[in-house]
């Protein structure tokens, strides 16, 4: 076999394990997905059954806060976008760089929360102090746990980067879309919890 054919067998490989990777990270973003529903799924059905559910918890939280840590993770988007563009073009300097952004943008953002869920205890407000309490830390939490997750992943990638580049970056872009689909269920439970 000659060298243009094993180069042309390699890059087809190459592109078919690509392809299995990205599409069983979107089966593994679609169970993330059913999870989530259901836990949100069930918030409106307790809301509309009891329409005053969340007039009192509600009153307890800070929107603005959670717009800064809504803003904190649409920044955080972004910089994992470059991160893919940056590798994509080869350049693994700035990868790394916008994969550490990523990684501390998340990280404040779970300091944020840990200071709104440590002013809950300080007034006694735990899961089992009402329905709406018990639906918001364990949606809020269950969505925390998911950004912890990412953020393991992003250390991964930093730990690994000098192996990536342009034409072989499906951990980079893998990790992209499960921390896209993160941010994606903040800006859904973000109205959905603090403001409706």
């Amino acid at each position: 076999m000659d060298h243009a054919a094993a180069d042309s067998h390699g890059g087809a490989e190459h592109v078919e394990k690509f392809e299995r990777a990205r599409f069983g990270m979107w089966l593994f973003l679609a169970s993330e997905i059913m999870f989530f529903s259901g836990f949100i799924g069930a918030y409106i059905v307790l809301r509309m059954a009891n329409p005053h559910l969340a007039d009192v918890g509600q009153q307890s939280l800070s929107w603005q806060l959670a717009a800064v840590n809504t803003a904190v993770l649409i920044i955080s988007s972004l910089t994992m976008v470059l991160a893919v563009n940056a590798i994509s073009k080869g350049n693994r300097g700035k990868c790394e760089d916008m994969i550490f952004l990523t990684a501390v943008l998340g990280t404040l953002f779970l300091v944020i929360k840990g200071f709104e869920y440590s002013a809950k205890f300080d007034h006694n407000i735990f899961p089992n102090t009402s329905t709406f309490w018990s639906a918001y830390f364990l949606m809020t939490g269950f969505h925390g746990l998911h950004v912890l997750g990412g953020i393991v992943a992003l250390v991964f990638l930093m730990f690994y980067a000098k192996h990536y580049g342009p034409e072989r970056y499906t951990k980079v872009e893998n990790v992209a879309l499960y921390w896209h689909f993160v941010d994606l269920v903040w800006i859904f439970l973000f109205p959905i919890v603090y403001l409706l």
